[in-house]
Protein backbone atom coordinates (compact mmCIF):
# COMPACT_ATOMS: atom_id res chain seq x y z
CA UNK A 1 0.00 0.00 0.00
CA UNK A 2 1.06 3.71 -0.44
CA UNK A 3 0.46 5.87 1.96
CA UNK A 4 -2.10 8.56 1.89
CA UNK A 5 -2.36 11.52 0.04
CA UNK A 6 0.35 14.26 2.36
CA UNK A 7 0.83 17.92 2.45
CA UNK A 8 3.49 17.64 -0.26
CA UNK A 9 0.98 15.70 -3.02
CA UNK A 10 -1.42 18.00 -2.51
CA UNK A 11 0.80 20.71 -3.15
CA UNK A 12 2.63 18.92 -6.10
CA UNK A 13 5.81 18.75 -4.58
CA UNK A 14 8.55 16.42 -4.83
CA UNK A 15 9.37 15.18 -1.19
CA UNK A 16 11.88 12.58 -1.00
CA UNK A 17 13.16 12.01 2.52
CA UNK A 18 11.20 15.24 3.49
CA UNK A 19 8.90 14.26 5.93
CA UNK A 20 5.26 16.15 5.61
CA UNK A 21 1.59 14.66 7.22
CA UNK A 22 -0.52 13.25 5.77
CA UNK A 23 -3.69 15.59 4.69
CA UNK A 24 -7.31 14.85 5.78
CA UNK A 25 -8.30 12.95 2.39
CA UNK A 26 -5.03 11.32 3.05
CA UNK A 27 -5.90 9.99 6.25
CA UNK A 28 -9.57 9.40 4.20
CA UNK A 29 -7.44 7.37 1.64
CA UNK A 30 -5.71 5.16 4.51
CA UNK A 31 -8.92 4.33 5.99
CA UNK A 32 -10.90 3.84 2.61
CA UNK A 33 -7.55 1.22 2.26
CA UNK A 34 -8.51 -0.36 5.39
CA UNK A 35 -12.18 -0.85 4.71
CA UNK A 36 -11.52 -2.42 1.13
CA UNK A 37 -9.34 -5.14 3.08
CA UNK A 38 -11.51 -5.61 5.80
CA UNK A 39 -14.44 -6.38 2.79
CA UNK A 40 -12.37 -8.55 1.25
CA UNK A 41 -11.17 -10.62 4.46
CA UNK A 42 -7.37 -10.08 4.27
CA UNK A 43 -6.16 -11.02 7.84
CA UNK A 44 -2.51 -8.56 8.61
CA UNK A 45 -0.49 -10.47 10.66
CA UNK A 46 2.29 -7.79 10.14
CA UNK A 47 2.81 -4.77 9.03
CA UNK A 48 5.97 -2.68 7.73
CA UNK A 49 6.62 0.81 7.09
CA UNK A 50 8.93 3.35 6.48
CA UNK A 51 10.46 5.59 8.88
CA UNK A 52 8.34 8.67 7.47
CA UNK A 53 6.00 9.94 9.31
CA UNK A 54 3.18 9.91 6.02
CA UNK A 55 3.82 5.98 6.00
CA UNK A 56 3.49 5.23 9.79
CA UNK A 57 0.57 7.45 10.39
CA UNK A 58 -1.21 5.65 7.42
CA UNK A 59 -0.18 2.38 8.70
CA UNK A 60 -1.65 3.13 11.95
CA UNK A 61 -4.99 4.45 10.68
CA UNK A 62 -5.23 0.88 8.82
CA UNK A 63 -4.31 -0.37 12.05
CA UNK A 64 -6.92 1.54 14.37
CA UNK A 65 -9.57 0.72 11.72
CA UNK A 66 -9.42 -3.23 11.77
CA UNK A 67 -8.57 -3.19 15.06
CA UNK A 68 -5.46 -4.93 14.92
CA UNK A 69 -3.66 -3.38 18.37
CA UNK A 70 -2.35 -7.04 18.92
CA UNK A 71 -0.48 -6.72 15.28
CA UNK A 72 3.16 -5.58 16.15
CA UNK A 73 4.09 -2.72 13.72
CA UNK A 74 7.60 -2.17 12.39
CA UNK A 75 9.00 1.13 10.72
CA UNK A 76 12.21 0.77 8.52
CA UNK A 77 14.32 3.58 6.48
CA UNK A 78 15.65 1.03 4.05
CA UNK A 79 11.70 0.99 2.66
CA UNK A 80 12.33 5.05 2.80
CA UNK A 81 11.01 6.97 -0.92
CA UNK A 82 13.76 7.55 -2.58
CA UNK A 83 16.22 11.07 -2.07
CA UNK A 84 14.94 13.50 -4.95
CA UNK A 85 17.93 15.80 -3.83
CA UNK A 86 18.13 19.26 -5.01
CA UNK A 87 14.44 18.18 -6.15
CA UNK A 88 12.88 17.92 -2.34
CA UNK A 89 10.28 20.44 -1.89
CA UNK A 90 10.29 22.24 -5.14
CA UNK A 91 7.21 22.65 -6.55
CA UNK A 92 7.17 20.49 -9.70
CA UNK A 93 6.49 22.75 -12.27
CA UNK A 94 9.15 24.96 -11.04
CA UNK A 95 11.57 22.26 -11.27
CA UNK A 96 9.96 21.52 -14.95
CA UNK A 97 11.15 25.13 -15.54
CA UNK A 98 14.73 25.38 -14.34
CA UNK A 99 16.15 21.62 -15.46
CA UNK A 100 13.43 21.28 -18.19
CA UNK A 101 10.60 19.06 -19.08
CA UNK A 102 12.57 15.91 -20.71
CA UNK A 103 15.39 16.23 -18.01
CA UNK A 104 13.19 15.89 -15.21
CA UNK A 105 10.69 13.21 -17.00
CA UNK A 106 13.56 11.35 -16.86
CA UNK A 107 14.62 11.77 -13.00
CA UNK A 108 11.62 11.02 -12.23
CA UNK A 109 10.68 7.46 -14.44
CA UNK A 110 13.85 6.06 -15.34
CA UNK A 111 15.37 3.24 -13.36
CA UNK A 112 19.21 4.39 -13.53
CA UNK A 113 18.73 8.07 -13.54
CA UNK A 114 19.61 10.64 -10.46
CA UNK A 115 18.38 13.93 -9.70
CA UNK A 116 21.74 16.31 -8.70
CA UNK A 117 22.22 14.66 -5.14
CA UNK A 118 19.67 12.37 -5.08
CA UNK A 119 18.96 8.43 -5.96
CA UNK A 120 17.91 6.70 -8.41
CA UNK A 121 15.55 4.01 -8.98
CA UNK A 122 18.20 1.91 -8.91
CA UNK A 123 19.86 3.21 -5.70
CA UNK A 124 16.39 2.27 -4.10
CA UNK A 125 15.96 -1.03 -5.00
CA UNK A 126 19.83 -1.83 -3.60
CA UNK A 127 18.03 -1.18 -0.47
CA UNK A 128 14.63 -2.60 -0.61
CA UNK A 129 15.39 -5.74 -2.17
CA UNK A 130 17.95 -6.48 0.85
CA UNK A 131 15.27 -5.64 3.09
CA UNK A 132 12.39 -7.34 1.70
CA UNK A 133 14.55 -10.81 1.36
CA UNK A 134 15.80 -10.44 5.26
CA UNK A 135 12.96 -9.03 7.03
CA UNK A 136 9.39 -9.80 4.84
CA UNK A 137 10.27 -12.68 2.68
CA UNK A 138 10.39 -15.28 5.40
CA UNK A 139 7.39 -13.82 7.04
CA UNK A 140 5.34 -14.69 3.96
CA UNK A 141 7.22 -18.19 3.77
CA UNK A 142 4.94 -19.34 7.16
CA UNK A 143 1.93 -18.22 5.21
CA UNK A 144 1.64 -14.78 7.30
CA UNK A 145 0.05 -11.78 5.68
CA UNK A 146 2.19 -8.96 5.75
CA UNK A 147 1.18 -4.97 5.02
CA UNK A 148 4.26 -2.79 4.12
CA UNK A 149 2.84 0.51 3.81
CA UNK A 150 5.89 2.20 1.93
CA UNK A 151 6.21 5.30 -1.04
CA UNK A 152 5.53 5.56 -5.03
CA UNK A 153 9.73 4.82 -5.29
CA UNK A 154 10.22 2.60 -3.06
CA UNK A 155 7.26 0.17 -3.90
CA UNK A 156 8.13 0.76 -7.35
CA UNK A 157 11.66 -0.74 -6.46
CA UNK A 158 9.78 -3.69 -4.95
CA UNK A 159 7.12 -4.55 -7.45
CA UNK A 160 9.53 -4.11 -10.06
CA UNK A 161 11.30 -6.90 -8.07
CA UNK A 162 7.96 -9.11 -7.61
CA UNK A 163 6.64 -8.25 -11.62
CA UNK A 164 9.73 -9.52 -12.94
CA UNK A 165 9.61 -5.71 -14.85
CA UNK A 166 12.71 -4.91 -16.85
CA UNK A 167 14.58 -1.17 -16.27
CA UNK A 168 12.30 0.05 -19.48
CA UNK A 169 9.23 -1.39 -18.44
CA UNK A 170 9.37 -0.01 -14.89
CA UNK A 171 9.75 3.11 -16.21
CA UNK A 172 5.70 3.08 -16.94
CA UNK A 173 4.68 1.51 -13.46
CA UNK A 174 2.85 4.10 -11.06
CA UNK A 175 1.64 3.67 -7.77
CA UNK A 176 -0.41 6.56 -6.57
CA UNK A 177 -1.41 7.35 -2.89
CA UNK A 178 -3.69 4.90 -1.33
CA UNK A 179 -3.79 2.47 -3.77
CA UNK A 180 -3.61 -1.40 -2.60
CA UNK A 181 -1.38 -3.83 -4.46
CA UNK A 182 -1.76 -7.50 -3.24
CA UNK A 183 0.96 -10.09 -4.07
CA UNK A 184 -0.11 -14.12 -3.18
CA UNK A 185 2.91 -15.96 -3.57
CA UNK A 186 3.38 -19.50 -3.90
CA UNK A 187 5.87 -21.65 -1.93
CA UNK A 188 8.47 -21.27 -4.47
CA UNK A 189 8.39 -17.72 -3.50
CA UNK A 190 6.98 -17.11 -6.92
CA UNK A 191 4.27 -14.65 -7.36
CA UNK A 192 1.05 -16.45 -8.01
CA UNK A 193 -1.52 -14.14 -7.79
CA UNK A 194 -1.50 -9.58 -7.84
CA UNK A 195 -4.39 -8.00 -7.53
CA UNK A 196 -4.60 -3.95 -7.68
CA UNK A 197 -6.79 -2.04 -6.04
CA UNK A 198 -7.06 1.80 -6.82
CA UNK A 199 -8.48 4.18 -4.72
CA UNK A 200 -11.54 4.57 -7.00
CA UNK A 201 -13.10 1.07 -8.71
CA UNK A 202 -12.77 -2.35 -7.81
CA UNK A 203 -10.15 -5.58 -7.81
CA UNK A 204 -7.82 -5.62 -10.50
CA UNK A 205 -6.56 -8.99 -11.30
CA UNK A 206 -2.58 -8.51 -12.55
CA UNK A 207 -0.89 -11.36 -14.39
CA UNK A 208 2.93 -11.61 -13.47
CA UNK A 209 5.56 -13.69 -16.19
CA UNK A 210 8.91 -13.49 -13.93
CA UNK A 211 11.52 -14.62 -16.85
CA UNK A 212 11.30 -18.22 -18.06
CA UNK A 213 12.94 -21.34 -17.08
CA UNK A 214 14.22 -19.14 -14.29
CA UNK A 215 13.97 -19.97 -10.96
CA UNK A 216 12.81 -17.76 -7.95
CA UNK A 217 15.74 -18.21 -5.87
CA UNK A 218 17.88 -17.61 -9.20
CA UNK A 219 16.32 -14.58 -9.78
CA UNK A 220 16.51 -12.83 -6.20
CA UNK A 221 20.38 -13.79 -6.36
CA UNK A 222 20.59 -12.26 -10.02
CA UNK A 223 18.74 -9.66 -9.07
CA UNK A 224 20.99 -8.61 -5.91
CA UNK A 225 23.88 -9.70 -8.09
CA UNK A 226 22.96 -7.03 -10.44
CA UNK A 227 22.90 -4.07 -7.83
CA UNK A 228 25.94 -4.90 -6.38
CA UNK A 229 27.53 -5.12 -9.72
CA UNK A 230 26.08 -1.66 -10.14
CA UNK A 231 26.68 -0.54 -6.56
CA UNK A 232 31.02 -1.67 -7.50
CA UNK A 233 30.81 -0.24 -11.22
CA UNK A 234 30.82 -3.54 -12.83
CA UNK A 235 28.52 -4.07 -15.96
CA UNK A 236 25.22 -5.22 -15.41
CA UNK A 237 24.66 -8.05 -18.25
Amino acid sequence: MRHGQSAYNAANRFTGLHDPPLTDAGVAEAEAAAEVLRQSNVKVDDIFSSSLQRAIRSADVVRDKLHLHGVQAFSDPALNERDYGQLSGLDKDQARERWGEAKVARWRRAYAEQPPGGESLRDTTARVLPFYLRSILPRLMQSRTVLVVAHGNSLRALMMVLDGLSPQAVENLEAPTGDLFVYELAPDTLVARKMIHPKAGDWIARVVAPPANESRGDFYRRALQEEEDAEEGRPVL
